[in-house]
């Protein structure tokens, strides 16, 4: 049947569940008179009826019906008995009087309902109605209704399937827009989508910088991509997760250190499809370092602590006890001249302990064998 298919069609041609309301109704016309049409959505824990779509030539939309288990409602009485059901104008009346209720709405001469049915689950009913002609439908119309009803309850119920996950991925959107990280999608190496702080991190302009782009345009060269690349596609490991710390390159061709933290969407096949953040991690770095000089000028500067102390008591005696020697020679003789170079070298060990006391930062020097030694001179306040 054409309706069907249209209905059907409309689950993905419609923006939003008031639009396919409209579509099917467009439909069923074809083949029904809608002059007066609803469809109903069931709440049974409200015990409630409410109308998404009410189209009447008489009565304002009804937009919901409380407590309707204690009302005359037809739409009721059809979701209760789960089958399409039709009612002239004198059954109407009957069952109304036979509740001792009166009817809701402008007394129609026919009126034909069939439930919204998912398996044995009833969700809601759609109904036709008129309020001149009490031979404008036929139980052949019933049996139509009733075959449409089961195609709307699966299309609504795609529809709002479809509707709550674009919801929900947009709300997620917005979650990852405002994240203080660059997060990427990326396929096979190719950015599919970025937030905004992944362009405000790579200095572009916006998202289509990224879009359907290889991500060999953050790599400072191409061998620095071609070796990221080893590295992610080698020894990802089974977990699906990965964080590694890369060289990555702006848009105006400056480098910076970066963290990237990588999370398979595919466990079949973990790098085709990847979820990566992108962090700068220059102030963390520095950081790091100031910390590491930090630690090591601690352990110089209680290095340098112990050797004042232990060098200044024997510096004390030898300078003492060559002082007496000198006092008791002639001034011209090799003696005296050998103390006052040994006094000339305590003075010099005197200013190395003076400087290594006074040692406020850390500094190195080349040393002869490749190595490093602390610059004491340089790495001291004391004159």
């Amino acid at each position: 049947m054409d309706v069907l298919l249209e209905i059907a069609e409309a689950v993905n041609r419609t923006q939003n569940l008031n639009e396919l309301y409209q579509a099917i109704h467009a439909s069923l016309g074809k083949i029904l008179n809608v002059n007066n049409f609803f469809i109903a959505i069931h709440h049974p824990e409200q015990d409630a009826i409410s109308f998404p779509y009410y189209v009447d030539e008489y009565d304002k939309n009804i937009h919901i019906i409380k407590e309707f288990s204690k009302t005359a409602s037809l739409t009721g009485k059809v979701i209760k008995a789960g089958k399409p059901l039709l009612f002239q104008k004198q059954d109407i009346l009957e069952h109304a009087r036979s509740i001792d209720m009166d009817t809701i709405g402008t007394l129609s001469h026919i009126w034909l309902g069939a439930p919204l049915k998912i398996g044995s689950r009833v969700t809601g009913a759609v109904a036709v109605q008129s309020y001149t002609s009490d031979t404008c439908y036929t139980g052949e119309d019933l049996d139509i209704l009733d075959l449409v009803a089961r195609h709307i309850a699966l299309a609504l119920e795609r529809k709002e399937f479809s509707d709550a996950l674009q919801d929900q991925g947009q709300i997620l959107e917005k979650i990852l827009e405002t994240s203080p990280v660059g997060i990427a999608l990326v396929e096979n190496r190719a950015f599919k989508w970025v937030n905004h702080e992944m362009v405000k991190l790579f200095g572009y302009h916006g998202k289509n910088d990224f879009k359907n782009q290889s991500v060999k345009m953050i790599y400072p060269t191409t061998e620095a991509f071609a070796e990221a690349g080893k590295n992610i596609y080698d020894h990802f490991p089974p977990t699906n997760k990965m964080e590694i710390d890369l060289l990555l390159m702006r848009k105006d061709n400056s480098t910076f250190p970066g963290h990237v933290k990588l999370s398979s969407a595919d466990p079949q096949n973990p790098v085709a499809c990847l979820i990566a953040t992108f962090s700068d991690i220059t102030e963390r770095n520095r950081a790091e370092q100031e910390k590491g000089e930090k630690e090591k000028l601690q352990g110089v500067l209680e290095m340098a602590g112990a050797v004042c102390h232990e060098l200044n008591q024997p510096l004390q005696t030898l300078l003492g006890h060559s002082e007496l020697i000198t006092m008791e020679q002639d001034p011209d003789s090799q003696i005296a001249k050998d103390m006052h170079t040994i006094q000339s070298n305590i003075a010099r060990i005197s200013q190395i302990t003076r400087r290594l006391a006074g040692i406020t930062k850390y500094k190195t020097m080349e040393y002869p064998g490749n190595l490093k030694i602390v610059d004491i001179w340089e790495s001291s306040d004391t004159p």
